[in-house]
């Protein structure tokens, strides 16, 4: 008889903690931590798509809803549940999404990838990602004064960066937003990835950073109970009052601000970031000042500035 494999060590992620913290926040959340997921993500808009009835519900992009038309039907009977809030971790997440279709490298114990998925209705979503990725940074490397530079920027729209020098950094962690009907609600869900610890990489424009690299201590789980909470909070403000109070304090993390840039939008040429706008816009400086806002638009530091 062969020696039997030993089982396989998890993490210990703190659920029923995490759930208390949260629970007075969205009353009826779940929290729940899957050994192996192909996407947090997937896993929960697939959920929605199946208890509204609509199993070819569309998903958007905050940006792009205003082009997408809500069916207002509703199925008959239809329970609570349907648009339960839930926390859902994967330890160990195999075919994460990036932003355009990019994969996400991750591997167990060496990331954090979670979604958060929650009933949203925002008066506008313009700026979701750019709320996100700041209430991360600030959770994850709070400032001590208002000259202590940060060691967490943000690279419009949607990553983390761990910040070298003047517009230069290595990628941290990136944000997935993505939306759904039920109903008449839509479903949100904010996808994280967190490289936490160093780990094989290939491909990345701008290198690989991980938080072991600011705290020698960190793990998946503490970074998780670091960043729950503040997200929670921070998208709930958000449906109340958008991107727009939080403009300077983005303003403080911006690694693209006044950086020469290149986008890949037709009518935008090469120009210098001049920051954000009220509504999480890019505004690039040349021959005047153009707003980026489109979901599908990638903006990056020209070559030989990163």
């Amino acid at each position: 008889m062969s020696p039997s494999r030993p089982p396989e060590a998890h993490l210990h992620w703190g659920a029923e903690a995490l759930w208390q913290r949260l629970e007075p926040l969205l009353p009826g959340i779940a929290v729940e931590v899957l050994a192996r997921s192909e996407s947090t993500n997937t896993v929960l808009l697939e959920r929605a798509r199946a208890m509204s009835g609509q199993r070819d519900a569309p998903i958007t992009r905050p940006g792009d809803l205003d082009a997408v038309r809500i069916d207002e039907r509703t199925p008959h009977g239809r329970r609570r549940a349907d648009v339960q809030a839930c926390l859902l971790v994967a330890e160990h997440q195999t075919r994460g999404r990036g932003r355009l279709g990019r994969g996400w490298t991750a591997s167990a114990g060496a990331s954090l990838t979670f979604s958060l998925g929650l009933p949203l209705a925002p008066g506008e979503w313009s700026g979701l990602s750019l709320a996100v990725g700041l209430t991360l940074a600030e959770a994850l490397d709070p400032l001590v004064g208002p000259g202590s530079p940060p060691r967490i920027g943000l690279k419009w729209p949607n990553d983390l960066w761990l910040i070298d020098g003047p517009g230069r950094g290595r990628k941290l962690g990136g944000i997935l937003i993505e939306t759904v009907s039920v109903g008449h609600r839509r479903m949100c869900v904010v996808g994280v990835g967190l490289n936490v610890l160093p780990q094989a990489h290939e491909g990345l424009t701008h290198g690989y950073a991980c938080l072991q690299e600011i705290d020698p201590e960190v793990s998946a789980p503490a970074a998780l109970a670091r960043v729950a909470e503040p997200l929670v909070r921070a998208v709930l403000r958000f449906q109340e009052a958008g991107f727009a109070p939080l403009v300077q304090a983005y303003t403080r993390r911006d690694v693209l601000l006044g950086q020469p840039v290149g986008t890949t939008a037709v009518d935008v040429p090469d120009g210098i970031a001049e920051g954000v706008d009220d509504h999480g816009a890019l505004r690039v400086r040349c021959e005047g000042v153009h707003r980026i806002v489109s979901g599908e638009v990638s903006v990056r530091l020209r070559e030989g500035d990163a």
